[in-house]
């Protein structure tokens, strides 16, 4: 391992750099923890928009992971656990340690984290930073937003979808339907109208793509940079790369993380960076870390 996966892409992008900006723009209330693409820090002001999501998680409209089943099982344990934080502060799962029996399947979870896992879903607790174990600390709301963006109104789950789908096409600049959808997890079939919605409205243009079979979209801003120079090693879990499909249509770049491929079946290896050379996808490395040493061990290069 070389850094936690969510610093790679600030390294990816700004080289060296204060390796505590994560953790200082949460705690200034400029980024919040959520289910974005996948766990993500996320501009604070979407807060509002992502409420749906916590809403349907609440409602049980919306399944992750088996919490809600968890939640159904144990509705008087869950709201202990968030009363406990109402009244005593922000928490750990270590600081509320329930555990009573053998390691679970839920990554060594006990009741607690599930509990309290189970609340930042459904957005009745924050993550208002990481400890010094990386866990998550829990709080709620009203202690980690700034008070004009808890007060923020709500959009309705129509209008919320549209505005992830314009973030969506500044982020990626041409972008499929799938690739749309994909960036904040939404459903193709979901969003195909709301889609056709931005076109008819002037946010969204149509395009098409040299080889790519189907039609794409630019934001009505998109701009075409004159040059591109872009070298760096990528996270696995990069934006620029974390649809398969679409990094192969655009860098015709076949690659697959393989942390979860058996030692002998792994053909790049167990944590294989992609390596971009001025714009383009060239190769992959194979790195970790030995601190210990002070040394930047190669495995491999491909």
């Amino acid at each position: 391992m070389l850094v936690r996966s969510q610093e790679l892409p600030l390294f990816s992008r700004l080289g060296d750099h204060d390796r505590s900006a994560i953790s200082k723009a949460t705690s200034q209330g400029k980024i919040f923890e959520y289910w974005g693409h996948e766990a993500a820090h996320l501009p604070v002001e979407l807060h509002p928009v992502f409420r749906f999501k916590m809403h349907a998680a609440r409602s049980g409209k919306l399944k992750h992971w088996g919490l809600t089943s968890f939640y159904d099982e144990n509705k008087a344990f869950v709201k202990r656990i968030l009363r406990h934080v109402e009244v005593n502060g922000s928490t750990s799962a270590r600081e509320l340690s329930t555990r009573t029996t053998k390691k679970s399947s839920w990554w060594d979870w006990d009741e607690a984290k599930v509990a309290l896992e189970y609340l930042f879903l459904t957005g009745q607790l924050m993550s208002r930073g990481r400890g010094t174990d990386f866990a998550r600390i829990y709080d709620i709301p009203e202690r980690v937003l700034p008070e004009d963006v808890l007060n923020a109104p709500t959009p309705s789950e129509h209008d919320a979808r549209k505005q992830l789908l314009v973030r969506s096409a500044i982020a990626q600049g041409v972008a499929t339907a799938s690739d749309l959808a994909d960036y904040y997890r939404q459903k193709p079939t979901t969003v195909k109208q709301l889609i056709a919605e931005l076109v008819e409205e002037g946010e969204l243009r149509e395009v098409s793509v040299d080889g790519w079979q189907d039609r794409a979209y630019v934001h009505r801003n998109a701009k075409l940079p004159k040059q591109l120079h872009a070298t760096a090693l990528l996270s696995p879990f990069d934006s620029l790369v974390w649809c398969r499909p679409r990094n192969e249509r655009l860098f015709n770049f076949h690659y697959r993380i393989e942390i979860y491929t058996p030692k002998e079946k792994r053909k790049f290896g167990y944590y294989v960076l992609p390596f971009m050379i001025n714009g383009q996808m060239v190769g992959r490395v194979d790195l970790k870390a030995d601190r210990a040493n002070s040394k930047l061990l190669v495995h491999s290069v491909h």
